[in-house]
């Protein structure tokens, strides 16, 4: 089972290292390998909420999501994202970019770091909505009660968690201008760019969001009519069964999914600059670190993990929280590549630990 989930992530390391080290030798191979770790580091609590989501997906859509999933993944966020961000932030075509990044390479990082405020503004607002959504929502299983138990109470106020994310989002684009004028910045100019950035990262979950959501609704009113079908022809005694119509929510579902390995992908984008500003090595070391993130997630639906231990998805979805907040705060100040993947882990680790700890209790009980 392990072989046959990871087998392709084994095969793009191989590939990946030794690209690397053709490319540039064997320094390059061993920045390869550090790129890949810290985007595995980084995307262990996105792999966790995807696997919530794929696990609704039939084995098609999964397979879709390992292969076009993993191309938009690698060739999208780690290859061309950077370099739209440049060629937006500097004025450039997408042609002079891709040179620029080739031939001038600390010119084309001081680019991207210009860009940040607008990449942290947009994943950050994104992410935000993640977490507020679902620490808003009733759950019959809670990890930390003594918390979700009243958030889930403010969570039948409607449009709570947008007028929240507004509050932040407002408050993160006062703060980054005040501290732009200091440091002889546009205050106008540096707040209205976090502000339309945010709001664009706010309305891009809302779409995709909700598209999918409604979409998920369709699917599981069909499951609904095609159990009673079954009821009934199992009374008639006939074998036929009616044919799924999972496709447009399976679409809108995965189309969610690339969105949210997106903004998961920004920490790891960003964090790339601090080890190289070599477009063509970050694209390796982070396309093996992503492969790892798909295949782990494919292995958690098809192991039943999250069934097993279900604080795990609490976790994750606070680990987003510390993520969207980490990244809106970096709007300002840097904050070491390091500390964002360690809060991942140890919210993730204590949510494992906590599930341990109740299956145990649960099989002493029984």
């Amino acid at each position: 089972m392990l072989w046959k989930t990871f087998r392709w992530a084994f095969a793009v390391t191989a590939l990946g290292l030794a690209a690397g080290v053709l490319y540039d030798g064997w320094t390059a191979l061993g920045i390869v390998a550090i790129l890949s770790v810290l985007e595995i580091s980084l995307s262990f609590d996105n792999a966790v909420i995807n696997a919530g989501i794929l696990k609704k997906m039939n084995a098609f859509w999964q397979k879709i999501f390992l292969t076009v999933g993993i191309v938009i993944a690698v060739f999208g966020m780690r290859l061309v994202f950077p370099v739209v961000i440049v060629a937006i932030s500097a004025r450039l075509d997408p042609w002079s970019a891709v040179h620029l990044a080739l031939t001038d390479k600390d010119r084309y990082q001081e680019l991207v770091t210009d860009a940040h405020p607008s990449i942290a503004a947009f994943g950050g607002m994104f992410l935000l909505m993640i977490f507020l959504d679902f620490v808003f929502e009733d759950r019959e299983i809670k990890w930390l009660g003594w918390l979700e138990r009243p958030l889930a109470r403010l969570g039948s106020v409607d449009m709570l968690s947008v007028c929240i994310a507004l509050v932040v989002l407002l408050v993160s684009a006062v703060t980054f201008g005040a501290h732009a004028h200091q440091h002889g910045g546009t205050h106008a100019d540096k707040a209205e760019t976090v502000l339309l950035a945010g709001v664009a990262g706010l309305i891009t979950y809302m779409v995709v969001g909700g598209l999918s959501g409604f979409f998920e609704q369709k699917l599981e009113d069909e499951e609904e009519r095609e159990q009673e079908a079954e009821e009934e022809a199992r009374r008639a005694g006939r074998r036929d069964t009616p044919v799924k119509l999972a496709g447009k929510a399976a679409f809108f579902m995965f189309l969610y999914l690339e969105v949210l390995d997106a903004s998961f992908s920004f920490d790891g984008v960003i964090g790339a600059f601090a080890i190289t500003n070599d477009i063509v090595l970050m694209a390796l070391g982070l396309g093996i670190g992503a492969m790892y993130v798909r295949s782990l997630t494919v292995y958690l639906v098809r192991q039943g993990t999250l069934d097993d231990y279900v604080y795990l998805e609490h976790g994750a979805h606070y680990a987003i929280g510390a993520l969207s907040l980490i990244l809106l705060v970096t709007i300002q100040y840097q904050i070491n590549e390091v500390v964002t993947g360690l809060v991942g882990v140890v919210l993730i680790g204590a949510s494992f630990w906590s599930s341990v700890r109740r299956n145990r209790a649960l099989r002493t009980a029984a």
